[in-house]
This record gives C-alpha cells, sequence and structure tokens, in this order.
C-alpha cells in the first residue's frame, strides 16, 4: 500500500460549519490574535482566553464531520493514511480517520499552564467538562488550559510531521493557505517522485515549482473528486 499523506488547513472544516481565523468576518475580526491566542494574551488576561476556547469547544457539540473528512476516512482502505492538521478540532477523528497528527494542539484537550508538553498532565475533556474555570487545576498545581499551540511557541509535533511527508508517495494539501510556518514547509520534505494534489477553492501560492495537481474546489468536491482521480 502506498503512503498517503494529507495536509489540512482551516478550509477543510468550514464546510462543517467551523469559524475560520483568517478569512473575513472569521475569528481574527472578532478577537485579535495577540489577546486570545499568544502566551503573553493568556497572562494578560487568562479569564478572556479560557472562556474564548470555552465558547470553541462547545461549538464542536453543534457541528459534524463534513462529506470531505468522511471521505477521507474511506482512503484507509487503499493506502497507509497519514493526516496531518493544522486544526484543532476532532472531526478528522469523528470520520473515522484513525491515524491523524495535530500540530497545532487539540482543542478538547487540556494542559498545564506551566509546562504545555508534559505529557504527564495533558488530558481529554469530556464534553460534561468543555467549560475549563480559572481555579481548575492540573496535575501539577498550575491553572489548566488550552492544549493548543499559540503563536510563538515551539509545535512539537513537526518533527513527527516531516517524517510522514519524507515517506509520502502521494501528498494532498486541502484548504490551507501555506502561509502559516512551520506547517507550509512541510511540502519541501516531499521526495521528487512523490504526487502532489491541491485541493482549495481559492488560488494557493504553494511557494514550488515542482508540479502541482490542483483540484480548485472546496472540500467535499474536491476529495471527491480526488478519489476519481487517484482510485482505480
Amino acid at each position: 500500500m502506498k503512503n498517503l499523506v494529507i495536509l489540512t488547513g482551516a478550509g477543510m472544516s468550514a464546510e462543517s460549519g467551523i469559524s475560520t481565523f483568517r478569512d473575513a468576518g472569521g475569528l481574527w475580526d472578532q478577537y485579535p490574535v495577540e489577546q486570545v491566542a499568544t502566551p503573553e494574551g493568556y497572562q494578560r488576561n487568562p479569564t478572556l482566553v479560557t472562556n474564548f476556547y470555552n465558547e470553541r469547544r462547545k461549538q464542536l457539540l453543534t457541528v459534524r464531520p463534513n462529506r470531505g473528512h468522511e471521505l477521507l476516512a474511506t482512503l484507509e482502505r487503499q493506502f497507509h493514511v497519514t493526516i496531518i492538521t493544522q486544526n484543532v478540532d476532532n472531526l478528522h477523528e469523528r470520520a473515522g480517520s484513525t491515524h491523524v497528527v495535530h500540530l497545532h494542539g487539540e482543542l478538547t484537550k487540556v494542559c498545564s499552564s506551566r509546562d504545555p508538553n508534559d505529557p504527564r498532565y495533558i488530558r481529554e475533556l469530556k464534553p460534561e467538562e468543555y467549560e475549563v474555570k480559572i481555579g481548575d487545576l492540573a496535575g501539577d498545581g498550575s491553572q489548566l488550559r488550552p492544549f493548543i499551540v499559540w503563536f510563538g511557541e515551539a509545535v512539537p509535533q513537526i518533527d513527527i510531521a516531516i517524517g510522514y511527508v519524507e515517506q509520502a508517495d502521494i501528498l494532498v494539501i486541502i484548504g490551507t493557505s501555506l502561509n502559516v510556518y512551520p506547517a507550509a514547509s512541510l511540502l519541501h520534505y516531499a521526495p521528487r517522485q512523490a504526487e502532489v494534489y491541491l485541493i482549495d477553492p481559492k488560488p494557493v501560492d504553494a511557494h514550488t515549482s515542482r508540479p502541482i495537481q490542483v483540484i480548485q474546489k472546496g472540500a467535499s468536491e474536491g476529495v471527491a473528486e480526488l478519489i476519481e482521480r487517484m482510485v482505480p
């Protein structure tokens, strides 16, 4: 079986109704990134940040995986599939994908605010626990914080992601502007002989001279066309 590596961004979940951060009317228009997605913002106003992610978690209970998520899960029958996602939602898993690498953290998890990547204190919240409060503590006695990689923080999973891309026979990029590093650099680790597909309704500058098969559609329609092209 061939190694199929799929890099997904906000456009993957947009059809499910998850607000994207960068588009007009997106979350960055409502909340400056400095307030809710940086360590400094958290230090300044932990209540605002905690409530922001509580709301994002509650939104997960109102949305479901779209057809694109579901179709990607079916590809595990024909390929060794690794999904590397910039998204912090759990829609890939809920659609049935079994091997997902979250570059930017996971909304349904919390961790220590003293050492966010200490595995001893990272835990999955049940839906009834999605409302985290100031005073809820991690095992090390520090305030529980969202298990999210904020701007200015290291991306612990990037080396793992690079390892998968380096072994890819096929790389598919879906719904990402390729503007957020280090995720945007992953394309450059794909072997020269790997096939590369890019699915996005808008034009995307991939910053590369290598041949890329572009499917200029949204996630669900684009993945359906991808499968027609790839699966005999």
